[in-house]
């Protein structure tokens, strides 16, 4: 990710980015992630942003920190649920809002999903 949205904050971008991979897997409960100077390399991003990034993790308990060792993913399944669904109803929104835009309801979108399976 080297291209960031100039009207969202890059550090919540990467947030974002490492939420996603934590709701699909890529990203396992319990993985250590790559140090500050490495997610910085990562992400072409400043080692501050870095560090706001797995504090901003942190804070919302997806990640915790062992002195010495690094920042791991936590184990609670519950939290990374919560992500898949919080995420998932992002996309959901943003889905009927541009359904709106066309004119389109929320059953005729739904009728439309159900014919496209």
């Amino acid at each position: 990710m080297t291209s960031y949205n100039a009207s969202v904050p890059i550090y919540l971008q990467v947030v974002h980015s490492i939420k996603e991979k934590i709701a699909t897997g890529k990203i396992s409960p319990g993985d250590k992630l790559p140090s500050g100077r490495e997610l910085a390399l990562k992400y072409t991003i400043n080692p501050n942003t870095a560090a706001r990034v797995y504090q901003t993790l942190e804070q919302e308990q997806l990640l915790f920190t062992r002195r010495g060792l690094g920042s791991f993913v936590t184990e609670d399944k519950s939290k990374i649920a919560a992500i898949k669904e919080e995420m998932a109803e992002g996309i959901l929104e943003e889905f009927l809002a541009g359904m709106e835009r066309l004119g389109i309801s929320a059953e005729e979108a739904i009728e439309m999903l159900k014919k496209k399976k």
